[in-house]
């Protein structure tokens, strides 16, 4: 699962890290971007192009738009057969850049909250799926869902599964490259290798997304040794 994520670059950095060649709309760091808002996404239109999307994707055929709250992750193994992703498989294709993803670890009653970074890139992309929905009154919503796998070891600590996070050199395969057939497109929705993460836990304030600022990015304490020693 992956139900909060940062993405608190600025926009030079996320432009020049995207290689984007349109913006169409301004972005404000996120801290703590939670189901529902509007959150930035990269899509491919014959360019690369950065906009918000709220993030709860509401299929196009969709009655009722509440459908999106139940609609935050893509399991991977399963977009190819999923009516509500099938179709968004072959054109609606997106990226969701990061620089952190948060998960809550269980013990009893208490839950903790572990944010994972990559140790050598300080911004990464996960996979994502978009479609758009009509309201009755003729506006377009854009929505996106966030493409979760199984976990790693590192990530299993606190949780089954995971976004996928795209090597670096995926991401142009993932998001423009029409020809390449589902069976290979599948293939790289991978977890991201024990190596190339690191963990810690945060402070409790990032349960409420009415928080939002730079102090939910800082360590309240240390990962057991033996997770960031993968």
């Amino acid at each position: 699962m992956c139900g909060r994520f940062s993405v608190a670059a600025p926009k030079k950095e996320l432009a020049d890290y995207f290689n984007v060649e349109a913006f169409q709309e301004a972005f404000l760091p996120r801290y703590n971007a939670a189901p529902s808002q509007n959150l930035p996404v990269m899509i491919y239109d014959g360019k690369k192009i950065l906009t918000l999307m709220r993030w709860g994707l509401i299929p196009h055929w969709a009655n009722d738009p509440g459908l999106g709250s139940r609609m935050i992750n893509a399991r991977a193994e399963t977009l190819d057969i999923k009516p509500s992703f099938k179709g968004c498989l072959d054109r609606k294709r997106c990226l969701i850049p990061a620089d952190g993803f948060y998960e809550w670890r269980k013990d009893g009653s208490h839950r903790t909250p572990y944010r994972f970074i990559m140790k050598n890139r300080p911004l990464f992309s996960m996979a994502g799926l978009w479609d758009t929905w009509n309201t009755s009154d003729g506006l377009i919503v854009y929505s996106f869902t966030i493409i979760t796998t199984r976990a790693n070891l590192m990530m299993s600590f606190v949780h089954d599964r995971m976004p996928v996070i795209l090597p670096r050199e995926s991401e142009a395969l993932w998001l423009e490259d029409e020809r390449l057939p589902l069976k290979d497109r599948l293939n790289l929705l991978q977890p991201v290798a024990d190596g190339d993460m690191s963990c810690y836990p945060v402070s409790t304030k990032l349960n409420s997304p009415l928080y939002d600022d730079p102090s939910l990015i800082d360590p309240v304490g240390n990962a057991p040794d033996f997770l960031n020693s993968l």
